[in-house]
């Protein structure tokens, strides 16, 4: 018999040596291709013989977070709870990838434990991501601006890792960066509260692509490439090797406008996805792609067991 609070935890009835379970609740998204649809991390504590396990369709990056959030755990010197413990990623019917789970397991570990004595309330309306060492550092995460986007969205707070902050800042949502699990405590607990980064998007870049003007001759091909870029249309160049297609291509983007802001979200989101990063010296530049003529019909056109983009993305 159990009585469930308004915190998330669950204490047992007042009768002599009946099981003491505690629940704890976060908020984190997956990654699928370019989406970051919503997964609730609910973090339970029973009695039992002590057991770690995940479920919730997780593949085996994720059911390996087990010894990695253990080992943060006990090096950034909190007690592991010996007991049993179950973890659940819902939706259960959604393939759940990759160590962006870590932090908010290890926390809700930390939060259903009753030695930390963190309010669950402290966990609500915040997203939490980070793949953990095994010293308790977090590590930086692929797709972290998508999920903050959708985070703005639902109007939540994100913790994520110090590597995804610049990215994750180009989204409205608050976003809270920590260096490791100790830091994420002491936030959670009142005792200090992690640095906030500014949002905003930076200037546009100052790295510059190759230039139209240091070709010489052929002007029925810079022609078509201003008519091309001026009337946003498709450019076909053929011709045998040598005669300068590929040369004369890499040099559309510099004649082409700044993208607009949501042309600059959508490209670097694709760039986090893939895991390239954020080169802020390069933000609203087209980008340019040149896929060898050998190249597969899946690395053109993306896709997968994990959904990546292709080049045409």
């Amino acid at each position: 018999m159990y009585d469930v609070t308004k915190t998330g935890e669950r204490t047992a009835a007042e009768q002599p040596g009946a099981p003491v379970s505690r629940l704890a609740i976060l908020k984190s998204r997956a990654q699928v291709g370019v989406l970051a649809p919503p997964v609730t991390i609910e973090v339970l504590l029973s009695g039992g013989l002590p057991r770690f396990s995940v479920v919730g369709l997780p593949e085996t990056a994720v059911r390996e977070s087990t010894d990695r959030v253990r080992g943060a755990i006990l090096s950034s010197r909190f007690k592991f709870p010996e007991s049993r413990i179950t973890v659940s990623l819902a939706p259960a019917d959604m393939r759940k990838t990759g160590g962006r789970f870590d932090l908010a397991i290890a926390t809700g570990i930390l939060a259903a434990s009753r030695d930390t004595k963190i309010d669950p309330h402290a966990l609500g309306g915040v997203e939490f991501y980070g793949e953990l060492g095994l010293d308790g550092e977090l590590r930086a995460i692929p797709g972290a601006l998508p999920a903050a986007l959708k985070a703005a969205e639902a109007g939540h707070a994100v913790i994520v890792p110090a590597e995804n902050a610049a990215e994750a800042a180009l989204s409205s949502a608050r976003v809270l960066v920590a260096r490791n699990l100790r830091e994420v405590a002491a936030h959670l607990l009142g005792f200090e509260r992690l640095p906030q980064q500014p949002n905003g998007a930076p200037p546009v870049g100052e790295v510059r692509a190759p230039d139209l003007a240091d070709v010489r001759g052929q002007s029925a091909a810079k022609r078509a490439l201003e008519i091309a870029a001026a009337g946003e249309h498709n450019i076909l160049f053929t011709g045998p090797p040598g005669t300068g297609k590929s040369m004369l291509a890499r040099r559309l983007p510099g004649i082409l406008p700044p993208m607009s802001e949501a042309e600059a979200l959508e490209t670097a989101a694709i760039d986090s996805v893939i895991g390239r990063g954020l080169d802020l010296r390069r933000w609203r530049q087209r980008p340019f792609r040149c896929p060898h003529h050998t190249a597969s019909a899946a690395a053109l056109v993306g896709g997968g067991s994990d959904p990546r983009p292709g080049e045409i993305s």
